[in-house]
């Protein structure tokens, strides 16, 4: 072999020493990305369970199995729910089926405030009303209040529970009416009359109506519970502190 020739050689041979390297360098960073996005993956499954953990994992109000007091439709549109005869203390809570705080505070407190309305300890009255103005919460929120306004007083506390169950996400449209018809079967709504007034949005006035009342009440949030007339805070919303407030109301 001629100088040239190995001189050559050596050249071809460095050279695809350089391009098997190349490949292996290539090799070791698509491996690195796909480790990261793998990693990435776990941490948001990881996340996601947390937070599903967090809330409690369950249906709002489902956790809750004993008496409930009999609830009765206001001539305001809003429903009460006490033992004959307890009309003091006086819980008003001011809600929005599209609102996740709302849900979030169904979750905590739901089973504390029927606890004590069933022990004769307080009178709650449901004041749910639209708070969103912009789409597709409104419409949500819309439809979900003009059902509720729907529903007889008999199954009105499944049905609100079914309500905050099946929320949906902030952003997407949902509370459509074929469901609100069918999740009012599933709470012992029966015959045709529910089912009409959900199509035809006949309770829209009456939503309207309770809106107003709540922008009347200095209500610019929800939830906003008011005991007595003075809104309930801090330490108070939690089960514990919630009873201990509604037995001092009480005295």
């Amino acid at each position: 072999m001629s100088k040239a020739d190995r001189g050559r050689s050596a050249r071809q041979r460095l050279a695809e020493e350089r391009a098997r390297q190349a490949a292996r360098e290539r090799q070791q960073r698509l491996l690195v990305i796909v480790l990261g996005a793998v990693a990435a993956a776990a941490i948001i499954v990881v996340a996601v369970v947390l937070v599903r953990n967090a809330g409690g994992g369950s249906e709002p109000g489902s956790d809750y199995k004993g008496e409930l007091a009999p609830a009765t439709r206001q001539p305001d549109g809003s429903v009460a729910m006490a033992k004959a005869g307890v009309a003091k203390p006086m819980l008003e809570l001011y809600e929005d089926f599209q609102c996740p705080a709302c849900k979030n505070l169904e979750d905590r407190l739901g089973a504390t405030i029927k606890e004590q309305a069933a022990a004769g300890k307080v009178k709650v009255v449901y004041r749910p009303f639209r708070l969103f103005r912009q789409e597709p919460l409104k419409s949500n929120s819309q439809r979900a209040a003009n059902a509720a306004a729907c529903a007889p007083a008999g199954s009105w506390i499944r049905f609100h529970d079914r309500l905050f169950a099946e929320q949906p996400d902030e952003g997407e449209a949902g509370f459509e009416n074929a469901d609100l018809v069918e999740w009012g079967r599933e709470a012992g709504i029966t015959g045709d009359a529910f089912a009409k007034c959900v199509d035809g949005g006949e309770k829209n006035a009456m939503v309207d109506q309770a809106t107003a009342h709540a922008a009347k009440a200095g209500v610019s949030a929800t939830p906003t519970l008011m005991l007595d007339g003075k809104q309930v805070a801090g330490g108070a919303l939690t089960p514990d502190g919630l009873t201990k407030a509604i037995e001092a109301a009480g005295t």
